[in-house]
């Protein structure tokens, strides 16, 4: 399982003023007592002692429901902090069991499965993967919260803002920069937390050509047929565009392809001149790879994608856009090169309809932290094949200023990004 290392402490910032959950039934003194040892988190504890990770909202309130009436034990504001000697109360499966069902809502409540939330994702990667490990993190999320959750996916970038802002009260959404900035001044939604990949909060665009191609400088891109992820894609176009202007750079025919990997393949079957998508760092074995190296520091020849769906080269992890695809174009890296990379980007967010309840919000987001660190994560929001998250930290609307000055820049108005 993967640790929550530096990202908890900052967590408590966020979320220290929402943390309350359903009030639980009183705890009948069938658990046991327990005291936090180093690298102990709840859901560690909830994983050993209930047998189901998921669980651990059951020892936080069963711990605070103690901790009213026998100061000995600790009050946790945050599920997310636990600190070495802290006191617990460890329930038994039976009170775990009745701690968890009474978190669920009233019939007809939004979370109940006759309302449930609405979990929106963009397309920026294959539906069908999308879908399936949504239901993985929404199924997690119901362990933990004791709430309903929809998944689906939208046909477009446009699309998921629009049905964020056709109902504000019951949706949340996994949206990229762009996305997010669009739809924060269409409709007021609202940011609450931003993907970590691998310790880092950013990522690029990269600009992807045949590895035979004589395009060698962004100047060589004028006039040349050109595929995008999507036009609401903050990597696939909006950041590129930025570029392409400053450089005086003009390309040719504009192809939305219907997501990253399918840019990327455009580029490997011929059917553009080059793409643009995202662009993760690879995970080198001896040292960290810094903004400004070489982006393909190896051996093109030896990418494979392993059985658990991860891609190599050698003892070099590779993550960007390419990755997508290797299972249809298992040589995609020996004919597809970057061409250059782009600007930082602050990475995509979970962000909230305006209207969506304050304290509903918290639960979710301290169940999702949790979640993007536990190894469930890697069947869904955390795989190389669905967004490659490795955690979520708290961040606010400023984070995403730099992209709403780029759109003033470039003059741009929803209208100009999504044809509307």
């Amino acid at each position: 399982m993967k640790k929550l290392l530096g990202l908890l402490l900052l967590l408590a910032v966020l979320f220290s003023l929402t943390m309350s959950v359903a009030a639980a039934p009183p705890v009948q003194g069938g658990g046991e007592d327990y005291v936090v040892q180093k690298d102990d988190w709840l859901s560690k504890l909830a994983d050993k002692f209930l047998g189901d990770i998921f669980a651990w909202p059951a020892i936080w309130e069963a711990t605070n429901a103690k901790a009213e009436t026998d100061p000995s034990y600790t009050h946790i504001v945050n599920p997310n902090i636990i600190e070495v000697g802290d006191k617990l109360y460890i329930p038994s499966p039976e009170e775990a069991a009745q701690i968890l069902a009474a978190q669920a809502p009233a019939a007809g409540e939004l979370g109940s499965p006759e309302n449930p939330i609405q979990v929106l994702f963009v397309p920026s990667v294959d539906a069908g993967v999308i879908v399936s490990g949504g239901e993985v993190m929404a199924q997690a999320l119901q362990k933990a919260t004791g709430l309903s959750f929809e998944v689906s996916v939208p046909t477009s970038y446009a699309a998921t803002i629009e049905a964020m802002c056709a109902a504000p009260d019951k949706t949340m959404g996994f949206i990229p920069a762009l996305g997010y900035v669009l739809a924060n001044n269409r409709c007021g939604v609202e940011v609450a937390g931003a993907a970590v990949r691998f310790g880092l909060s950013w990522y690029t665009p990269e600009y992807l050509v045949q590895r035979d191609s004589d395009i060698q400088s962004l100047a060589d891109l004028a006039g040349k047929k050109w595929a995008v992820p999507d036009r609401g894609s903050t990597s696939g176009f909006l950041y590129p565009s930025a570029e392409l202007k400053a450089a005086g750079v003009e390309p040719g025919e504009i192809v939305e392809a219907g997501g990253h990997g399918a840019a990327v393949l455009a580029v490997y079957n011929g059917e553009v001149d080059f793409a643009t998508a995202f662009f993760s760092p690879p995970l080198l074995p001896d040292r960290t790879w810094l903004y400004g190296q070489d982006p393909e520091p190896f051996d093109p020849n030896l990418a494979t994608l392993n059985e658990e769906g991860k891609v190599y080269a050698g003892d070099v992890r590779l993550l960007d856009a390419r990755t997508l695809v290797m299972e249809s174009a298992p040589d995609v890296f020996q004919k597809v090169r970057i061409l250059k990379l782009g600007d930082k980007i602050p990475n995509d967010t979970v962000s909230f309809g305006p209207d969506f309840p304050e304290g509903l919000k918290a639960r979710i987001m301290n169940a999702l932290v949790i979640f993007a660190a536990s190894d469930a994560c890697d069947q869904s929001i955390c795989s190389d094949q669905f967004y490659n998250w490795s955690g979520v930290e708290p961040v606010g609307d400023s984070a995403y200023d730099p992209v709403r000055k780029l759109i003033d820049v470039l003059g741009y108005t929803e209208e100009d990004i999504f044809g509307g």
